[in-house]
């Protein structure tokens, strides 16, 4: 996928500290864009790492957020410790949902980031400048679920351009445990990849759906079960 000169992504990192996610979504035209962009663990952080991507910013990035250190310091020690940090694009939200960019000087245009309260944004080799900005806007304005809003994000900028070449992956990163969760159990909460799809984006909301559909039937079978024992 990656070490070839027509590299592009868009991607949003995310987190929703009071209910316990954090998140990646993220489209491409190359295939294995989740195998290789998106990062998170919980109650740590999560990071896309993208344009001429740098895989171990992924793994080192959440080792140094695990160590307590803020998404910008994690950004900027990565990038400098980089000498092809002008090709890297980086954006990372840490444990308390603060975020933190890097876009280099020599990823290709349409390239840049936008972080706020909770989310950083970023994306290279866009259809357009609006991109980055329309996927801003969709996850300021949603409600719902962490991964919802993050894929509402999603749509946004393929509407607007997305990836000029074209789009055919696209993956989805949340992470979260409940309490009663067992430990052997994994904190990946949802974790979808669209591969080599006309529709990427579109598929992977399909997905999302049936996912979150099963999810809900699943809380509340669990919900009748406790009332029962408690009756």
């Amino acid at each position: 996928m990656y070490g070839r000169p027509d590299y592009g992504t868009f991607s949003l990192v995310a987190a929703d500290v009071t209910r316990g996610f954090w998140g990646v979504v993220v489209a491409t035209k190359p295939t294995s864009v989740g195998a290789v962009v998106p990062w998170s663990e919980w109650r740590v952080g999560a990071i896309a790492t993208q344009a001429n991507t740098n895989y171990h910013f992924g793994p080192q990035g959440l080792d140094l957020l695990r160590g307590g250190r803020s998404a910008a310091e994690v950004v900027a020690k990565l990038v400098r410790a980089d000498p092809k940090r002008e090709e890297r694009q980086l954006g990372i939200v840490d444990r308390r949902g603060r975020g933190a960019a890097w876009t280099g000087s020599k990823c290709r245009d349409w390239a840049g980031h936008q972080t706020g309260e909770g989310f950083t944004c970023q994306g290279n080799l866009l259809g357009s400048d609006r991109v980055v900005s329309a996927m801003v806007r969709a996850f300021e304005a949603s409600r719902g679920s962490l991964a919802h809003r993050l894929y509402l994000a999603l749509v946004a900028g393929a509407r607007a351009g997305g990836d000029r070449r074209g789009m055919e992956s696209a993956a989805l990163l949340v992470v979260h445990r409940e309490p009663w969760f067992d430990p052997a159990w994994s904190d990946r909460w949802v974790d979808l990849r669209i591969d080599q799809h006309a529709r990427p984006v579109t598929e992977l909301g399909r997905i999302l759906g049936r996912e979150e559909a099963a999810t809900r039937r699943f809380l509340a079978a669990r919900a009748r079960r406790l009332r029962r024992r408690s009756a």
